[in-house]
């Protein structure tokens, strides 16, 4: 075992991502994974010796994940996307007794793109219209993406007519993962991108946020928490 490391719990171990988030630890003195489950693997065994329990699996394991950290007292990074609104009460109620980080992405980049969407909607204000484009990858099941809700959620709450975000999503080939945000006014327009070149940016925002998570109280936490945006 690592001096001093987090013990994480990695569920989705055999997925890209879990596949990502294990090539990381290697290399991180900080981190070590104690534990691994996939599709049909129990939970509450393999969580019981771990600080905190990263989730990259599938929305439907939702409720066995937040019943097995409850039970145990352990912290959670979900990093999931694609929760219905009944799986997104579960993980809220889960917060109320244990630490939380729930992100529809972890990349540094992507929650300044957030912190960013929301001041341009604040200064452009009403004369400026906001779509969203997002493209990712073929195999990818969810549209639009966990990102792409966010940054809609971001810019209805900001801007003060409320008006209905469009979102398109586009699936092609390899692609990581690509948002952008379109505000259109008079004779104007302001793009602002975000593109991700490897699954490591959203494990090593993942990795981040399991040292950060560990100690502190019972919430629910983004990932703008994580880095004090």
């Amino acid at each position: 075992m690592k001096e001093s490391s987090v013990r994480v719990l990695l569920i989705g171990a055999a997925g890209r991502m879990g596949q990502t988030v294990r090539d990381l630890t290697q290399s991180d003195p900080g981190i070590e994974i104690v534990a691994e489950c996939d599709l049909g693997d129990p939970i509450e065994p393999a969580i019981k010796n771990c600080d905190v329990a990263i989730d990259f699996s599938h929305a439907d394991a939702i409720d066995e994940i937040c019943g097995a950290t409850l039970a145990n007292g352990k912290s959670l990074v979900i990093g999931t996307t694609g929760h219905s609104q009944e799986q997104r009460t579960i993980i809220e109620e889960t917060a109320r007794s244990v630490p939380v980080v729930f992100a529809s992405n972890f990349s540094v980049g992507v929650n300044v793109l957030f912190w960013l969407a929301r001041k341009a909607t604040e200064f452009l204000g009403p004369d400026f219209s906001a779509e969203i484009i997002e493209t990712h990858h073929k195999m990818k099941k969810d549209a639009p993406s966990g990102t792409a809700k966010t940054l809609g959620e971001i810019l209805k709450t900001a801007d003060k007519t409320h008006r209905e975000i469009l979102i398109r999503s586009l699936r092609q080939g390899e692609v990581v993962g690509e948002h952008t945000v379109l505000f259109s006014g008079p004779d104007e327009r302001l793009e602002l991108t975000h593109r991700a070149a490897s699954r490591e940016i959203f494990a090593r925002g993942a990795l981040r946020a399991a040292k950060w998570i560990v100690g502190k109280p019972a919430g629910l936490y983004s990932m703008q928490d994580v880095l004090g945006l």
